[in-house]
């Protein structure tokens, strides 16, 4: 089931909400009817995709959480390890099986036969908050949360499928929270307006620039495109995964506030950084603190010298891309970025020992994203053949073209590129600067009408997060 669709606007939202409220206002001396209904309706989103990989959801839950009541009574670490071993293998198995087959098959007599495997939509991002429950549950930071709010945590159905990859401590505390408190209707509002501003960047805007995106990139899958074509497509694709990352971010924030919990920030206007460090503070916000407290920080981090913080970056940027994706496009995606942080380390440490060379504001925002863009097609990319043949395009080596793309209107770049740059952030538009009013209310009304109804004239489309 996906936020953008009408069974969800029309039914499944409504239907929750209700039940939801009801039991948080006549059975609120009793939590866990209302935990035990949030949990119900995320399992019946979850499994409303593919029904059969819901007893996968459930058994990597209660898995986790019997790992961490044996680690409670006897702790010892060998249980974290089994967990920590349990939850790399699921997500091994699922998402990197073929990958690792097709890499060891020429340097061994290994014939692991290579099949199609559907990917469980979401395991990157339950299966990164148990692991991290469990190392802050081994590092005496976590307590032992009761099942029904443990499932809860990991279930919760706005940020179960992309994220925002939630800590326990920045939810389950939550679930004590009455959502009928003072605020209710405040909470509401600017959750819904949250929710309304991501659906209108889904539908609108990243859909939409994602035609002429997929039609470039498809098309250099066999020759390459033409220098204009080449980079309106590959702004466009820059476009369209900052508009469909930020919307599902919004709509997922807005869900959880429209239920009473406020959820992490996980993406903050990545494309206004003047570095790249500045961009991975902005983009994934949730993913980039992860990979820095679990990776980065225990491989030595910035504290432990200079070679040392060179091969945590590159160890921790290179599994970010793989985290992305089982393929080498995707890794060497993350070591570009890998590469670009050391640069940007390296010059640092010349600023501080020479005291100058400071770059004005617009030259380092154009060179971080000349570098972000660049990088985007590596991520984009099937194969190395279309990586090939884009930059071959982009550096104006073949000015033919392919006569094969989707015509993108320049207005449609304009939009994006006005609002990216332009706009108030979404999140601060929403949850801090709006004031209510009939006319916002009544305003917000029309376009939730109109997104309804143009999400019935033809296919929706999937958050590209989703095949993460």
């Amino acid at each position: 089931m996906l936020f953008n669709s009408q069974l969800f606007l029309a039914l499944f939202l409504p239907l929750v909400l209700i039940t939801y409220f009801f039991c948080a206002n006549f059975l609120y001396k009793v939590p866990a009817v209302r935990h035990i209904i949030l949990l119900i309706g995320s399992w019946v989103f979850y499994g409303w995709w593919d029904i059969r990989f819901l007893p996968l959801l459930a058994g990597s839950i209660i898995f986790n959480w019997l790992i961490a009541a044996l680690f409670r009574n006897c702790p010892k670490t060998v249980f974290v390890g089994i967990g920590l071993t349990f939850n790399l293998a699921l997500i091994g198995y699922f998402k990197y099986r073929n990958f690792f087959i097709e890499i060891l098959a020429p340097f061994s007599n290994f014939e692991g036969a290579v099949n199609p495997l559907i990917l469980p939509i979401g395991i990157s991002f339950f299966t990164f908050q148990q692991i991290s429950y469990l190392l802050d549950l081994k590092r005496g930071q976590a307590p032992l949360y009761n099942l029904i709010e443990y499932a809860l945590y990991v279930s919760f159905f706005p940020q179960l499928i992309a994220g925002p990859i939630v800590r326990h401590g920045e939810f389950i505390p939550q679930l004590k929270n009455n959502p009928c408190r003072q605020g209710l209707w405040e909470r509401f509002s600017r959750g819904l307006t949250l929710f309304t501003i991501g659906l209108v960047k889904k539908v609108l805007i990243a859909d939409t620039l994602g035609k002429h995106a997929n039609s470039v990139f498809e098309a250099a899958l066999s020759v390459p495109p033409s220098l204009m074509e080449s980079w309106t497509g590959v702004i466009a694709f820059s476009l369209q995964i900052y508009f469909d990352f930020s919307a599902y971010s919004d709509m997922a924030i807005g869900l959880g506030l429209i239920f009473g919990f406020t959820l992490p920030l996980n993406f903050n206007s990545p494309y206004r950084a003047r570095s790249l460090q500045d961009f991975w503070r902005r983009w994934h916000m949730t993913l980039s603190s992860f990979l820095r407290d679990y990776l980065y920080i225990p491989l030595g981090g910035s504290h432990n010298g200079v070679k040392r913080q060179i091969c945590a970056t590159i160890i921790t940027m290179g599994l970010c891309g793989l985290w992305h994706g089982a393929g080498w496009t995707f890794i060497i995606w993350g070591f570009w970025h890998g590469f670009g942080l050391i640069v940007g380390m390296f010059w640092k440490i010349l600023r501080l020992r020479l005291g100058t060379f400071n770059i004005p504001f617009l030259i380092s925002w154009a060179l971080t994203m000349l570098f972000v863009v660049l990088g985007w097609v590596f991520f984009r990319a099937e194969n190395f053949q279309t990586v090939g043949h884009m930059f071959q395009a982009m550096f104006g080596l073949e000015p033919s073209g392919s006569n094969l793309v989707h015509p993108v209107k320049t207005w449609h770049l304009a939009i994006g590129l006005f609002v990216v740059f332009l706009m108030p952030n979404s999140q601060t538009l929403a949850l801090e600067k709006l004031r209510s009013s009939s006319l916002i209310a009544a305003l917000l009304g029309l376009i939730l009408g109109v997104i309804f109804f143009e999400l019935g004239k033809g296919s929706i489309e999937e958050f590209i997060y989703f095949e993460f």
